[in-house]
């Protein structure tokens, strides 16, 4: 494809991002692409950095145009005009890509000239932007993402705005680190282990790893560190009954099988099944033979039949996402106040009752990718003031890899990771054992 072309194709791409509501720009991506199979990799890549860049800038670009039209709200055409216009394109190159040639957006309009042209020569940056809209945050999450980093806040936003790396968790399964770094090195992809999880590769910015046969075979799944680690926590064992309760598309429910060598009894539940049916792919992809999948509806009957019968029961519960922004920026776009105040109580609500199947001497284990006391400590705390029987186990008395390796993720009795400490999604996770 041309420049124009890919232009063309990442205006379309992000106008339909933004006319699609709470669905993630990852899989409207994937839909896009998938309706236009005739785009090749590169070009994908190319496209895809074109459109998280506008949304890394969403809200910068919202206040520069905002104040071009007088509030009027700008369309994709001229944010992704804008964006060039203010990462170093001039003017004259505009035209040249908005030439209305075959595949190329058509011609820039009078109005749109006369935007654009109050941006010439300006920067992404102003002194006048707020915190929040200089850092890309919602007005309403500032404050807490201030109370929680204090000082170290502007290097935590600086790293949460960068592109994330590209980590992959090596299947114990099928092969060893060392062999499936060999494998992708031939495939031409280059890959280093990850500095804290003993599984991991990571691969410096985008590469094709699912056209390689290592992914194909199952040597390798598309994993962040930070997921890998907070998956880690639960200490999953052969022989042991385990329940992954919001397992969703199956990616920690894998890496527990795996920590379990495919012994014992593993159940992946979910409240959709789509995701769920999504996750057997995976599953047979891994060799995976131990995972039961259950749909969790309401009156369910499965939850009082397997009352206190689980070793570990893993609740990766739905939270605000706000650690995994580095690969999801659309998500700061379509967070609002109430969404928080929502998960909150439905955090609480999915811990209760996956708190009633841990046996006595089992561990229930609390994770989200949020970066929010609110969704984190908070959220620990309210549970134990509710459930007296369960007690906080510290992350160095817990963590399979040992004391040395737990202090090196940092102080406190909570494995936290985030983008800036430990180059990985911002990531929360605590470990609670029913002592009675």
């Amino acid at each position: 494809m041309t420049p124009a072309g890919r232009l063309a194709a990442a205006i379309d791409l992000l106008g339909e991002i933004t006319a699609a509501g709470k669905k993630p720009a990852d899989a409207m991506a994937s839909d896009f692409f998938r309706a236009r199979r005739f785009i090749g990799a590169s070009d994908r890549r190319a496209i895809s950095e074109q459109v998280w860049a506008a949304l890394r800038a969403w809200r910068r670009l919202g206040w520069w145009l905002a104040a071009a039209r007088n509030g009027e709200e700008p369309g994709p055409r001229l944010r992704m005009a804008a964006l060039m216009l203010l990462t170093g394109a001039n003017i004259a190159a505009l035209e040249a890509l908005f030439s209305g040639a075959r595949h190329a957006p058509p011609p820039l309009t009078g109005p749109e000239r006369a935007v654009l042209a109050r941006l010439a020569g300006r920067t992404l940056d102003h002194p006048r932007l707020s915190a929040a809209v200089a850092n890309e945050v919602p007005d309403f999450l500032y404050p807490l993402l201030e109370a929680r980093f204090g000082a170290d806040l502007g290097p935590e936003l600086d790293a949460l705005a960068l592109p994330a790396t590209l980590d992959l968790r090596v299947n114990l399964l099928k092969t060893t680190r060392d062999a499936a770094r060999d494998a992708i090195r031939d495939a031409g992809i280059e890959a280093a282990p990850t500095p804290y999880s003993p599984w991991g590769l990571r691969i410096a910015g985008r590469a094709p790893i699912t056209a390689t046969l290592p992914f194909r075979d199952g040597w390798v799944e598309i994993q962040d560190e930070g997921s890998q680690l907070a998956a880690a926590l639960a200490d999953a064992r052969p022989g042991m009954r385990v329940a992954d309760y919001c397992a969703g598309a199956g990616g920690k429910t894998l890496a527990l099988a795996m920590m379990m060598e495919n012994r014992g009894h593993l159940v992946a539940c979910d409240v959709s099944a789509p995701r769920l049916a999504g996750a057997l792919t995976r599953l047979r992809r891994a060799g995976v033979h131990n995972v039961e999948r259950h749909l969790l509806v309401a009156g369910d009957k499965w939850a009082k039949r397997h009352l206190s019968g689980f070793d570990r029961v893993f609740v990766d519960a739905p939270c605000t996402g706000t650690g995994t922004w580095r690969r999801n920026p659309d998500a700061r776009r379509r967070l609002a106040a109430e969404d928080l105040q929502e998960l909150a109580e439905r955090q609480q609500e999915i811990l209760a009752q996956a708190a009633k199947l841990v046996r006595k001497g089992g561990r229930l284990v609390y994770a989200t990718c949020s970066l929010l006391a609110e969704e984190n400590e908070a959220q620990v705390s309210q549970f134990l003031t509710h459930h007296p029987g369960f007690a906080l186990r510290p992350l160095g008395e817990v963590w399979p890899f040992g004391e040395t390796s737990a202090r090196a993720l940092g102080p406190g009795p909570y494995l936290s990771l985030t983008p800036r400490r430990h180059q990985t999604d911002g990531f929360f996770a605590a470990v609670l054992e029913r002592r009675s």
